[in-house]
C-alpha cells in the first residue's frame, strides 16, 4: 500500500464563478463585484491550465476533462469532492451538500475511472443526499486519508458526518479519528483537507485551528503512525490555505509537494526545510482567482487516481 500516486484527474472549468450555494458552508469563499463572470472564468483556466502544465512537466500522469459547455456547475473544478478511487479496488461516490453540485457527477467520468481503476466496487454514498433528513461527505476534502496505516482524519461539520464517515470505513477498512476545527469566521471549518495534509512521512497540520479538548488525541494518532508533525498557523490556514497541500509522486518516484503560490509565500523558512527534508520537489503554483472565488485550493482540485493493486498469483514461486 502506498501514500501516493502519480497518476491525478482535474477538470477544466467552462463556467467557473461563485456559488452562493456553497457559501452558505463555505467561509473561505469570496465574492470579487471587480470581476464580470466571463473574467473570472478565463482567469481560472489559464491558472488551471497553467497547473496542468507544471505537473506534467514534472512527470506527472494528468488525466483531464472538460466540465460540460454552459454547464451549472461552478464547482467542478474540485472533484475530488465527489469521488475517490483505491488501490483495494473500489471506487467511492459520495454525498454532497451543496445541492448544485451533485451535477458534477457524470456518469462518463465514473466509467472511464472504473475501466482506468479497474475497480472491481463502486460505493455509492449519494443516497445520503436522499434522507429526510440528510447528512454529507464530501469525499477527500472531508476524509483525509491516511492510506498506509488505515487511518481516515476527519473534521466533523455540516459536510462532513460520521453515518457516512463510519459507512465510509467500514467498507474500506479504515479507522476514523473525529476532531473539531474552526475556520475563519468561528465556524465548524467545512473541509478537513483545509487544515491538515498527510504525506509518506509527515503531517501538516493546522493545530491552532483544533478544537482544544481534541489536539492531544490527534496529535498521538499522528505521532503513533510515524509522521512527523509539521505545524501551520491560524493565519496560515484561514488566509493562505496553507494546510491545503497534496504530495504525489512522479513517474520516477520523486516526491512533489504540491500547493498554491499564496500557500507556500505565507510559509517561513524554517517549516519550507522540513518540507523540503520529506520532498523532492515543492511545486507552487498560482490560482488566485480559484482561491478566492472558489474558497478552495490546489488539493482540491486533484482527484488521485489509484489503480486496483495485481492480485498476487496462485504460483508461490511468483
Amino acid at each position: 500500500m502506498k501514500q501516493t500516486t502519480s497518476t491525478i484527474l482535474m477538470i477544466e472549468p467552462t463556467n467557473f464563478g461563485f456559488n452562493p450555494d456553497a457559501a452558505e458552508t463555505n467561509a473561505f469563499q469570496q465574492h470579487l463585484s471587480d470581476f464580470t463572470q466571463g473574467q473570472v472564468q478565463d482567469i481560472a483556466l489559464l491558472e488551471f491550465r497553467n497547473a496542468v502544465e507544471e505537473l506534467r512537466k514534472l512527470g506527472v500522469e494528468v488525466i483531464t476533462f472538460r466540465d460540460l459547455e454552459n454547464s451549472a456547475t461552478p464547482d467542478s473544478i474540485f472533484p475530488n469532492n465527489w469521488f475517490s478511487t483505491h488501490p483495494e479496488g473500489k471506487l467511492v461516490t459520495y454525498p454532497m451538500a451543496p445541492a448544485s453540485r451533485r451535477g458534477e457527477r457524470r456518469a462518463d467520468i465514473i466509467r472511464h475511472l472504473k475501466e482506468t481503476c479497474h475497480c472491481g466496487e463502486h460505493v455509492a454514498l449519494e443516497f445520503y443526499e436522499d434522507r429526510e433528513t440528510p447528512v454529507y461527505l464530501e469525499g477527500t476534502g472531508s476524509l483525509v486519508l491516511d492510506r498506509v496505516n488505515k487511518i481516515v482524519y476527519a473534521a466533523t461539520s455540516p459536510r462532513t458526518a460520521i453515518e457516512p464517515l463510519l459507512h465510509f470505513c467500514g467498507q474500506l477498512g479504515y479507522e476514523a479519528v473525529t476532531f473539531e476545527a474552526y475556520g475563519p469566521t468561528g465556524e465548524l471549518i467545512y473541509h478537513t483537507n483545509v487544515m491538515m495534509c498527510i504525506g509518506d512521512t509527515f503531517a501538516v497540520v493546522g493545530m491552532d485551528v483544533v478544537e482544544e479538548q481534541d489536539r492531544d488525541r490527534l496529535y498521538t494518532s499522528l505521532t503513533g503512525s510515524g509522521k512527523e508533525i509539521i505545524e501551520i498557523s491560524k493565519a496560515q490556514t484561514h488566509q493562505h490555505f496553507a494546510g491545503n497541500m497534496l504530495q504525489i509522486e512522479n513517474k520516477k518516484g520523486e516526491r512533489i509537494l504540491v500547493m498554491s503560490k499564496a500557500a507556500y509565500a505565507s510559509l517561513n523558512e524554517k517549516q519550507l526545510n522540513r518540507l523540503r527534508a520529506h520532498n523532492e520537489h515543492l511545486l507552487y503554483l498560482p490560482i488566485h482567482m480559484i482561491e478566492k472565488i472558489g474558497g478552495g485550493s490546489i488539493r482540491c482540485m486533484i482527484a488521485e487516481i489509484f489503480r486496483a493493486e495485481k492480485q498476487l498469483s496462485d504460483d508461490p514461486m511468483l
